[in-house]
């Protein structure tokens, strides 16, 4: 048994590709061609080289030692927030730029939340010279204003996303309409292990830098390769889908992924899926999903735009359903508590999304000499007005 996808996209019952017709050549395109691509020696190199000298992996892997005294483990920080661009996005889109330039591409689209994939894919395209256009959510081009304003110093077009609760999911169906009606010359930067195959799988490959560096990383300070626990945070999931990548196979590394339970997971104004979602489809991928009983999607709420997502990408549901990971929910209130704590006892402000993983040492206990590594996703500059607001600061 694989926790990895198959040859047809799928994990377990999860993924694939239902798309339109329309869509049907853009997919098939990349699916024919993105692992020889990735393969070639020539990208990898180029890859390989962008991320040392441009992103500056690998990121540091930090023993937290005022945390780790307070909880009673060994907690250890693998810092993504300290990639280029303040994020782990960039891991990705370096990636997809490069793939895009050899399928002759010249017309990037994305689609953002908090806008760490936002920034991420406008500063790629204008490290290439490439037209970058980045559909976002009314709603969180308001509350990510300081991401919306690098974006377009980057060159980026940013176009909100009017629709629906018009957030995440509304400018992926924007950026989806864009590219079904640029098939040719357009190639479509998903910032997340969502989406119709071979999206899922080609996003979590390019984030598995994050597990491969953790592995030597926990060699040289452990001993040992593998942790007892890999934590991370899960919206749609790509920088979870990076930290666990190495360790999927492996029964003796526990995987725990923590959610966004908002104002509470029964309150109406919640984002955590495993909790509350159904099998159905969302943006080309059977996955759960939060929806009506009759099939409708729910409106996901959290205090956090990077995990306001009412599903999660197919290698998480398969996780969450074969019990393989242990998912947690975890509200706004103790997620911003979890942040303001870390700022305190380690002088790392995280953003909020990652403050969600560090809130679970409250709900779960560890041993003294289990060593837990948490994927510290992004740092909190993007999210400084939600954290003086809900302070008082």
């Amino acid at each position: 048994m694989t926790y990895h996808a198959n040859k047809k996209g799928y994990y377990g019952e999860f993924g694939g590709a239902y798309i339109p017709e329309m869509l049907y050549p853009n997919c098939e395109e990349l699916r024919q061609n993105y692992i020889r691509i990735m393969e070639e020696p020539s990208f990898k190199e180029e890859f390989d080289q962008l991320l040392k000298d441009y992103v500056g992996r690998p990121t540091p892997l930090y023993f937290a030692k005022r945390l780790s005294e307070k909880y009673g483990t060994k907690i250890y920080l693998k810092r993504e927030d300290l990639c280029h661009t303040g994020a782990h996005k960039v891991n990705n889109t370096i990636g997809q730029i490069l793939m895009a330039q050899r399928l002759g591409k010249n017309r990037i689209i994305a689609e953002t939340g908090a806008g760490q994939h936002g920034v991420a894919t406008a500063t790629v395209c204008a490290l290439m010279g490439i037209e970058c256009i980045v559909y976002m959510g009314e709603i969180d081009i308001a509350r990510q204003a300081p991401n919306v304003a690098r974006m377009k110093m980057l060159g980026a077009e940013v176009r909100p996303a009017l629709s629906g609760s018009r957030t995440l999911k509304d400018a992926t169906n924007e950026a989806i309409r864009d590219w079904i009606n640029n098939p040719v010359d357009t190639h479509y930067i998903i910032g997340s292990v969502v989406g119709p195959h071979p999206y899922p799988d080609m996003v979590a490959r390019f984030q598995s830098v994050i597990s491969k560096e953790i592995k030597w990383q926990l060699q040289e300070r452990e001993g040992r390769e593998n942790p007892d626990y890999v934590v991370a945070c899960v919206g749609g999931g790509s920088n979870a889908a990076g930290a666990y990548y190495h360790y999927l196979d492996n029964p003796n590394v526990g995987i725990i992924a923590v959610e966004a339970a908002g104002k509470g997971v029964n309150s109406g104004e919640s984002a955590a899926t495993s909790a509350l979602g159904k099998v159905g489809i969302i943006h080309g991928s059977k996955t759960l999903l939060m929806q009506t009983t009759d099939g409708q999607i729910t409106e996901p709420y959290s205090i956090s735009a990077g995990l306001d997502y009412p599903g999660v990408g197919p290698m998480h549901a398969h996780l969450f359903k074969s019990g393989r990971g242990e998912f947690i929910s975890i509200t706004d209130d103790e997620a911003m508590i979890a942040g303001l704590e870390m700022a305190q006892l380690e002088g790392i402000i995280p953003a909020i999304e990652t403050s969600h993983a560090f809130a679970i040492f409250n709900h779960r206990k560890f041993k003294a000499d289990d060593v837990v590594v948490v994927n510290l996703s992004g740092r909190g500059d993007k999210d400084l007005d939600t954290y003086i607001d809900y302070f008082k600061l």
